[in-house]
């Protein structure tokens, strides 16, 4: 099972995703919120923790998550302060009841992952791509507009047209033609 943790307004903070299974994990960890309250009050404990990237909105919590759970957190920037295993490109990771593939997405930030379960058709989008074919910002510090395009057509050569759902960074999870959105998002970020 998938649920969104983050408070829908009124705060800084990134959707974060508790996925319940033989590895129950956080995706992200948001900011500017008791995401611990949050995620006790279905579960006791989380088996690990894995960001797509690490702008403030997406791991501002990290440190509480880390104090209240003794799981690992993982990235694919080994280098940064609060991730305990890289994650590198391609590589498979047990995330609930499913393996996802990490796909190195930049373009956004430098280190960005998407996360992608072929079997039960879920991609975890970070902030490459949201719902009705909007797309991560590139006029932050990393953001690069010809980098995202490149990772956005990657995502929609790897991922099934029938792809079942799509859980963006922000907004709301699409269950309805996730495809045709990231297509749309391809479109609109091309120009």
């Amino acid at each position: 099972m998938i649920r969104n943790l983050a408070p829908s307004s009124g705060v800084f903070t990134s959707n974060v995703f508790l996925v319940e299974g033989e590895t129950t994990t956080l995706v992200d960890v948001g900011n500017d919120f008791d995401v611990v309250s949050e995620v006790r009050a279905v579960v006791d404990e989380i088996d690990q923790v894995v960001l797509t990237h690490t702008h403030r909105d997406h791991v501002g919590t990290l440190d509480a998550v880390r104090e209240a759970f003794d799981a690992p957190v993982c990235g694919y920037d080994g280098g940064f302060d609060g991730v305990d295993r890289a994650i590198a490109d391609e590589t498979t990771r047990q995330i609930g009841d499913e393996e996802y593939v990490a796909l190195h997405t930049p373009g956004h930030k430098n280190d960005h992952l998407c996360l992608y379960a072929a079997e039960a058709g879920v991609l975890f989008a970070g902030d490459l791509v949201f719902a009705n074919g909007s797309f991560g910002r590139t006029d932050l510090e990393e953001g690069d507009r010809s980098l995202l395009v490149e990772s956005i057509d990657r995502v929609l050569d790897l991922v099934d047209e029938d792809l079942a759902e799509m859980h963006a960074g922000h907004g709301p999870s699409v269950t309805d033609d996730p495809y045709g959105n990231i297509e749309l998002a391809r479109r609109a970020a091309r120009f």
